[in-house]
């Protein structure tokens, strides 16, 4: 709230930013700009601020939203799921409130097989019963959702005791660890049973920004039309990981108790974060900061074929794979070897060669599992050409 120059506050418990020990900043951009923060600015950029997030940030990204999924939710009042947005520290932590707001102990939880680590992480301490639904290199398998929710009736749906399963979350571009991307055709018949049964979906997609053709595939919340999505989007894999920065875009009434938790928890996400983030966006624009996307989705399909010529060379006749249309990953399933868990954590290391074992991504770490995820992101393609070399002897010693 504005308030006139002649009110006197004695409410806030906010401290005093002439106390504080930095003055001004000026950061570089590779562009050759700079991104300034002048007494007044430095002074906003370190005191608290709105748990929503900073209203400039919060209307850029709304823009955004509206340029890239046109959200039927949109033109909706609040009380039908009319769209609302706000910033997170990173999309995990929406994710985590998400979770934390919507799952209570015995809920049914429908899940991408295999999936994200952190989710599992996330999800595993708050006693729900989570349901695999199949998917292969173009994600969730629908007739497989089917199945699943055939257990139910519809007529089930919001009925006291009902375990129907009231969540669905997905990662629908470059998952992790598959790099499966879910076509839109699957979207829609996803989004269909979703009506059907009546549960929300949580579309968590970091990778939205690396998809490697175009158009880029329509998104759970360009379809929605009933308010029952709510999405993640990330920072972290086109502008940086460490500046802890993501949003959450979904129907009002559950953003705004989402709101609430973080002002009773972490209160709101960096300032000076949201702040330098703001200024570049704003300075960029939309059109400047897609060319940005573009230089960076350049970037990781050159990776992505040298990775794919590597496996080629190296793994042609001793592992299967597909490959990824987004993201950072490649999934790969190992001929002869029924459970990668050993081979890779202590063998690969004595090769001095680092990758993850297929089993961290399933619910149950333990089950085994053939298959070996490797990130593309950070390695040369010469590096990785050698990994791929020593994998290879690895494999052929455990046949």
């Amino acid at each position: 709230m504005r308030s006139p120059p002649s009110l006197i506050s004695l409410a806030g418990g906010v401290p005093n930013p002439n106390t504080f020990p930095f003055s001004s900043a000026s950061i570089a951009l590779k562009n050759g700009g700079s991104i300034e923060f002048d007494e007044a600015a430095m002074k906003r950029a370190l005191q608290y601020s709105a748990s929503a997030g900073i209203p400039e940030l919060i209307s850029w990204m709304k823009e955004l939203q509206m340029s890239l999924h046109n959200p039927p939710t949109a033109s909706k009042s609040p009380e039908c799921g009319g769209m609302e947005l706000c910033v997170t520290t990173g999309s995990q932590q929406g994710l985590c409130k998400l979770f934390e707001m919507l799952i209570n102990p015995g809920d049914n939880v429908l899940l991408d097989a295999p999936t994200y680590s952190g989710t599992i992480s996330a999800i595993k301490p708050l006693g729900c019963n989570v349901i695999n639904v199949p998917s292969d290199q173009h994600g969730m398998i629908p007739q497989a959702l089917r199945d699943i929710l055939s257990r139910w009736s519809p007529q089930d749906a919001g009925k006291p005791g009902s375990t129907m399963p009231r969540l669905l979350y997905t990662i629908p571009n470059g998952g992790n660890p598959t790099g499966a991307s879910m076509t839109e055709d699957r979207k829609r018949a996803v989004y269909e049973l979703a009506q059907e049964y009546d549960f929300l979906i949580i579309e968590d997609d970091p990778y939205y920004f690396l998809q490697f053709e175009k158009p880029w595939a329509p998104s759970f919340l360009s379809m929605d039309v009933d308010g029952r999505i709510l999405r993640t989007d990330s920072f972290s894999k086109i502008l940086s990981s460490g500046l802890r920065l993501g949003f959450l875009t979904g129907p009002k009434p559950l953003v705004d108790r989402v709101i609430l938790h973080i002002q009773s928890s972490t209160m709101h996400t960096s300032t000076f974060t949201q702040l330098l983030v703001s200024k570049l966006l704003h300075g960029w624009g939309q059109e400047g900061f897609l060319r940005h996307v573009d230089s960076v989705v350049e970037f990781y399909r050159t990776q992505r074929d040298a990775a794919l010529g590597s496996a080629d060379r190296w793994l042609k006749d001793l592992a299967d794979w597909h490959p990824p249309a987004a993201g950072m990953f490649l999934w790969l399933r190992l001929r002869g070897v029924s459970d990668t868990h050993e081979l890779i954590t202590k063998k690969a290391l004595e090769k001095e060669v680092l990758l993850v074992p297929g089993g961290a991504f399933n619910i149950d770490s333990s089950q085994p599992s053939p298959h070996v995820r490797a990130s593309f992101s950070l390695s040369s393609p010469e590096r990785m050409d050698e990994a791929f070399r020593r994998l290879s002897e690895l494999i052929k010693e455990a046949q």
